[in-house]
């Protein structure tokens, strides 16, 4: 075989290659079983990942791994990888100086306060936000003039538009199509999203004290509400963050750990729109995009149309919530 016809087969499997990454990683797993918690060590060159979670579907076994530099996520077949399975804490030990572990630090460093634990906002090198909207159990349509409004403010400077929508295993279930027309932005690079555990049920009592209420609620099984949203994130196609999100953005410090052992980064807000809380450089900010919070989405709009000016200048932007906490710990 000559050089020419060599480098070309070589060009060939590459973009085969990336392709199976992509497609893996847009794949359907409708069949999941033996889903868990697995920590360990994975290298392929030169990347390191640490895995978080060892599942099956239909004879073949994966994995959740993250980039501990950058927070991506992905699932991939463990044969590709020199995989090393670890203890928690050893894994933690072994990947303390990256982003991913210091957030995780800070997390927990946050977690006294029985609302808004963990992480509440990133720093940008400009001034901007990390637009979060909640998908909370909601009867009514996702309101989709966040999606649009944004996408149009937005497509001359940036595109996709990054946010981060917090997904419960109800909402997913009510409503296939609101989560499709999500999807079709997405895979149109409308928009990016990286999605946040927001818990499968989001029960919540309108009687009951806070610490007694959401996932303080007595009999609250944890390890269902996390990971059976993972699971249904997966069979829906969607790729499962790092983040997680409290409903009610209410926890206590044990809760607050027990996500952490999940490998997950409880997410705060320090800007929740509906609550007239103001928004600075860098801020998380928090809108409920289930139809439930029309004055915070409406406050959201009107956010964007007094930015109209700086965002065509690139000098307000929406961030990757994941790149937004990557650069927060980068280098400390």
């Amino acid at each position: 075989m000559n050089y020419k016809k060599l480098k070309f087969l070589t060009f060939v499997l590459l973009i085969l290659g990336g392709l199976q990454q992509h497609v893996v990683a847009q794949a359907n797993y409708r069949k999941i079983e033996n889903y868990k918690v697995f920590y360990g060590w994975a290298h392929h060159f030169p990347q390191d990942w640490m895995i978080l979670r060892q599942f099956e579907n239909e004879g073949k076994s994966y994995l959740l791994l993250v980039n501990p530099q950058t927070l991506e996520t992905k699932i991939d077949e463990p044969g590709f990888y020199k995989v090393k399975p670890m203890g928690m804490s050893e894994a933690r030990e072994y990947f303390k100086n990256t982003p991913y572990q210091k957030a995780l630090r800070k997390a927990e460093k946050q977690s006294v306060a029985i609302q808004d634990a963990g992480i509440e906002s990133g720093v940008p090198k400009e001034t901007g936000i990390s637009l979060t909207a909640d998908l909370c159990p909601s009867h009514r349509p996702l309101d989709k003039r966040i999606f649009t409004d944004i996408f149009n403010e937005f497509k001359k400077v940036e595109r996709p538009v990054p946010v981060a929508l917090s997904v419960t295993g109800i909402w997913m279930r009510q409503h296939p199509q609101d989560l499709e027309w999500l999807k079709q932005m997405q895979q149109k690079h409308e928009i990016y999203i990286t999605w946040i555990n927001h818990s499968f049920n989001h029960r919540v009592s309108m009687k009951a004290p806070l610490k007694e209420n959401f996932l303080l609620e007595p009999g609250t099984d944890i390890s269902y509400e996390v990971l059976e949203t993972e699971k249904a994130m997966l069979k829906n196609g969607l790729q499962p963050s790092v983040f997680f999100r409290f409903p009610g953005l209410v926890s206590d410090q044990q809760l607050v750990y027990k996500i952490t052992d999940f490998g997950l980064i409880p997410v705060g807000t320090d800007a929740w729109l509906a609550k007239g809380q103001q928004p600075q450089a860098g801020s998380i900010v928090l809108i409920h995009g289930n139809g439930n919070e029309p004055t915070g989405v409406n406050d959201f709009i009107k956010l964007l149309q007094s930015k109209t000016r700086a965002i065509a200048n690139k000098q307000w932007l929406l961030y990757d919530l994941r790149e937004s906490v990557d650069e927060e710990f980068q280098g400390q």
